[in-house]
């Protein structure tokens, strides 16, 4: 029997300031370090900077498109998925994951969280949410990542 890789979604704002960028890329290249697969929204921001902190360790990325061009993700996404469903692709985003990583963001980074607890799916933070019981935080990228793959390995086969 293979061992299936670990899915790791990281969510964030599709704009950030470069302090939440570099956070988002060390959690990317955290997650490809530890040969997991990132799942994002696949366009900029935190998204972007995950991507590229994951390619940077020579990992996969996935984007779940908003709209129906695969053109518009961003250059560090390996296998673009376009949706053409808005941000209804939260819900999947989210649903292909093990765990998923928050790393700031606002409504929309809200949504996902609020799906992924729904779903039973764990859910790590940095600097996000921190109001919501359910959501682990966490201090560092670094510890982020560590407890997304310990949360995934004890959430779903």
């Amino acid at each position: 029997m293979t061992s299936r890789r670990v899915r790791i979604t990281v969510v964030g704002a599709g704009c950030s300031d470069p302090e939440t960028a570099s956070i988002a890329e060390r959690v990317g290249a955290g997650i490809a370090r530890r040969g997991g697969i990132l799942i994002c929204g696949g366009l900029g921001g935190a998204m972007e900077a995950a991507a590229r902190g994951a390619k940077s360790e020579g990992g996969l990325t996935v984007g779940i498109l908003p709209g129906p061009r695969a053109a518009d993700a961003n250059p560090f996404i390996d296998v673009p998925i376009p949706t053409s469903m808005g941000e209804a692709r939260n819900v999947i985003n989210v649903r292909a994951a093990d765990a998923v990583i928050a790393v700031r963001g606002s409504y929309g980074t809200l949504s996902e969280i609020a799906c992924a607890i729904k779903m039973g799916i764990p859910v790590v933070a940095i600097r996000a949410w921190s109001e919501i019981p359910e959501v682990i935080q966490a201090g560092s990228p670094e510890e982020a990542v560590e407890t997304a793959f310990e949360s995934a390995g004890a959430a779903r086969p």
